[in-house]
């Protein structure tokens, strides 16, 4: 049975617009508050800003046949891990006692050259602690759990002109060479899912002054939004097949 996507269109514009709005709210309730955040900390702090694509996430598998499914968006995120105690994710999915999905929903605005690598660090790692510790049982008989990574990124020249490599010491993959930041998220995430730490990534961009009425662009045709659900929207009907 091919996936149920309704009105996908409308639906992630609107998870694109939640997001930009929600930021801009939050950055005025910090100002009358009389709250000092710097940079665009004050926009983010409030958090809920992903909230519109995990509301999309819900609605997938609520057509797609787990309407019983739990997902978690604001508590109960932590699983085990394997190097760690524990790791928190943005959004999880259980249904009947098991692991259906984990991801990340992450977005950058401002801070690119601090923040990339950071954020790199910790998809990778991520990824690599909750597959060993499943691998070592950490679910109970949880089936496979499927595992994705989205990500908006802000649309603005300091995303998307090109930028230098530190070679100090080694070359670097010539992948790298003549890259804006817009391109290194693309090469991070797709070689995420070709190394199979993540079952599906999405990369979204978009603007700040045209992304509150839900503009966006997709650099990548192989991380499109519409892949990244079809994908989670596929794998939510094997596991309802099988529990009938």
């Amino acid at each position: 049975m091919p996936p149920i996507l309704k009105n996908l269109d409308a639906r992630i514009k609107k998870a694109v617009s939640h997001y930009w709005l929600t930021r801009a709210s939050q950055s005025k309730k910090n100002a009358k508050s009389g709250k000092r955040d710097y940079g665009t900390r004050g926009e983010v702090t409030g958090g809920k800003h992903m909230d519109g694509f995990a509301i999309l996430v819900k609605g997938i598998l609520i057509e797609n046949g787990l309407p019983e499914a739990e997902v978690f968006l604001s508590k109960k995120l932590v699983v085990p891990g394997f190097f760690r105690a524990t790791k928190k994710w943005d959004l999880l999915v259980m249904n009947r006692g098991k692991l259906v999905a984990a991801m990340e929903l992450k977005s950058q605005v401002g801070s690119f050259g601090k923040n990339f690598n950071n954020r790199a660090e910790e998809v990778i790692g991520s990824a690599q602690d909750f597959w060993t510790a499943y691998r070592e049982g950490a679910f109970a008989m949880s089936p496979k759990p499927w595992l994705g990574s989205l990500v908006l990124l802000e649309d603005c020249d300091e995303t998307t002109q090109v930028r230098e490599v530190d070679e100090p010491l080694f070359k670097v993959f010539k992948v790298f060479n003549g890259t804006s930041y817009s391109k290194r998220y693309e090469i991070l995430l797709r070689k995420l899912v070709r190394e199979r730490l993540y079952d599906s990534a999405a990369f979204l961009m978009s603007r700040a002054n045209k992304g509150r009425a839900g503009q966006y662009s997709e650099p990548a045709s192989d991380m499109t939004i519409k892949s990244f659900l079809a994908d989670l929207a596929g794998r939510c009907g094997t596991i309802s097949a099988s529990q009938t």
